[in-house]
């Protein structure tokens, strides 16, 4: 599975951080990692990221089954692609939204949030729960929940059930090993 990761108006520094603290919890080298230059490109810019997703995906096309994690802002800009992406015959395999505050999450694939703190988690929830989410608590600096996952300690679950304890890194990972199983099938 292709994981394409979207960052947000930050150092990019902060996502080679972010890959790292995923590598920490478990092994993340059977995924393909491909990172949006928010350096040359706007984070919250869907055609941009369309457009640079077609281009680094031209030998594999549409039939690889994409992850999508996003950032911030880059959260605007992906999951808009990622509905362009399914439109032209593309398969998003699951949509995970990091601090996407403010930004309807909506379309024909599973999607995940997490959220730095518990009121982003709630009033986020307002605009597209997903399937299942995870929130920091304690309360971490919006940053600090992309630049160190491995750290950020919170609560998991599905909309109706029972939360539980988690580490936002384990919960991205365990996604992306999930969905891996399901496109293998």
């Amino acid at each position: 599975m292709q994981v394409v990761v979207c960052p947000g108006v930050h150092e990019p520094h902060l996502t080679e951080c972010f890959i790292q603290g995923l590598a920490s919890v478990t092994a993340i080298n059977r995924f393909s990692w491909l990172v949006f230059p928010t350096d040359r490109y706007p984070a919250y810019s869907a055609l941009d990221i369309l457009h640079w997703m077609h281009q680094q995906l031209n030998q594999t096309g549409l039939q690889t089954p994409i992850a999508i994690i996003a950032f911030s802002a880059g959260v605007v800009g992906a999951i808009a692609a990622a509905q362009g992406w399914q439109a032209i015959g593309g398969t998003i395999q699951v949509f995970i939204a990091l601090d996407g505050w403010g930004v309807p999450l909506w379309g024909d694939f599973p999607i995940h949030r997490l959220s730095h703190d518990h009121f982003t988690h709630w009033s986020s929830a307002l605009l597209g729960a997903g399937e299942s989410s995870f929130y920091a608590d304690p309360a971490v600096e919006h940053l600090e929940l992309w630049r160190s996952p491995h750290l950020v300690q919170g609560w998991q679950g599905a909309a109706n059930a029972q939360p539980t304890r988690a580490i936002a890194a384990s919960f991205i990972v365990t996604l992306l090993h999930r969905y891996n199983l399901e496109s293998d099938s």
